[in-house]
């Protein structure tokens, strides 16, 4: 475990996956805690992947490989390459075993800054490869909800911006299967509220494409606003677990997506996928904002 702390927030990390699975602040834990009765992660990074494939293979160059959900990033074990009073950068480098399902060499690089009370996660990926780079990547970060164990998730709500400004409606996109459907819905809000209800996550994640926000926070029951993830990705997906009304919603700042329903395309080929070419170096991130 490696620790980043200063006078406002405590932050834990952990060698697999370079996960972070602690947050701290004035003596309470904004983090999900991992309990696998309702979801055995706290923060994963998805990487090279962002969500599924369809039927679990994906083609590249006419060569059919397996992939699992979101990669495999998050259950290997990442090097500390440098760490510093604020800040911690972990490291993974393709392997033989990597290769078999993901025929790239690369180096991905996951950082973490503190600064008062906001923490920067940070991506880097390189490509080492002879070949250009394909690749997705993006943040599942899990916030507890309620906060404190204080009332239940449907007390709490969302509050969606842009450019700093409420947004009044969002574009939903409709998992079915871990793919993404035809169907749409619009989320309309209060003044950019919108309260958490029993059936917000029946059908998996929200998934917000084309920029629509660029912060979303949770907000407690008395209306204050705890926690603010801030991100400038093509989309994004705010997600807990369907019917369980779970003590935890995810904010997930996303370079990348799940396949639609009836893909059959080259790896090259699927929406809001990332080409880096051959020494170039792919940078993003995100910001998690402790309000209060």
């Amino acid at each position: 475990m490696y620790i980043l702390e200063n006078k406002d927030l405590k932050i834990t990390m952990n060698e697999k996956g370079a996960e972070l699975t602690s947050i701290m602040h004035d003596g309470k834990e904004y983090l999900w805690n991992a309990d696998p009765k309702y979801w055995g992660r706290c923060a994963p990074v998805l990487f090279p992947f962002v969500g599924s494939v369809n039927g679990g293979t994906y083609l590249y160059e006419g060569k059919e490989y397996k992939m699992g959900q979101h990669g495999f990033a998050r259950d290997n074990m990442f090097t500390m390459c440098e760490q510093t009073e604020n800040e911690v950068w972990f490291c993974l480098k393709d392997t033989e075993d990597t290769y078999v399902n993901y025929p790239f060499h690369f180096a991905l690089y996951i950082g973490y800054v503190l600064e008062g009370k906001k923490l920067s996660v940070k991506w880097k990926v390189e490509n080492t490869d002879t070949k250009e780079l394909l690749f997705s990547i993006g943040g599942h970060p899990a916030f507890m909800c309620p906060i404190d164990g204080c009332g239940k998730q449907t007390d709490y709500a969302l509050l969606l911006k842009k450019h700093g400004q409420a947004v009044q409606e969002v574009t939903v996109g409709v998992l079915a299967d871990g793919l993404l459907s035809e169907e749409t819905f619009t989320l309309q809000t209060v003044d950019g509220l919108r309260k958490i209800d029993e059936t917000m996550f029946d059908r998996d994640a929200l998934i917000i494409e084309k920029q629509q926000l660029d912060a979303v926070s949770l907000v407690d029951s008395d209306g204050t606003p705890y926690v603010t993830v801030k991100f400038d990705t093509p989309l994004m997906g705010i997600w807990s677990p369907a019917k369980k009304q779970a003590p935890f919603v995810c904010i997930e700042p996303w370079y990348g997506r799940c396949d639609r329903r009836r893909f059959d395309g080259e790896l090259g080929e699927r929406e809001y996928g990332n080409r880096l070419e051959v020494g170039a170096c792919f940078q993003g991130g995100f910001d998690i904002i402790i309000d209060n």
